[in-house]
């Protein structure tokens, strides 16, 4: 079974949110927020903005809080 982009950009974001794991939760969001709004291709963080638009499905409460960051909402992250 193979992984699809949108499986890999949730593991990706995941994974970048558990390296802030020694952080506060909001801090930890922000830190992630911005790694991804530096370093993902536009493309990629245009699918990870529709995948939490749609309710981010297998984000880390980090991972959905950054995503929530990014696209501009008020949000908690755990």
């Amino acid at each position: 079974m193979s992984t699809t982009t949108l499986e890999r950009l949730v593991r990706m974001a995941n994974q970048i949110a558990a390296e802030f794991v020694n952080q506060q939760p909001w801090d930890a969001a922000a830190a992630t927020a911005e790694h991804i709004r530096l370093f993902w291709d536009p493309r990629m963080l245009a699918m990870i903005l529709a995948h939490g638009a749609a309710g981010g499905a297998g984000l880390s409460a980090v991972a959905a809080a950054a995503v929530g960051m990014l696209r501009g909402e008020p949000g908690d992250a755990g």
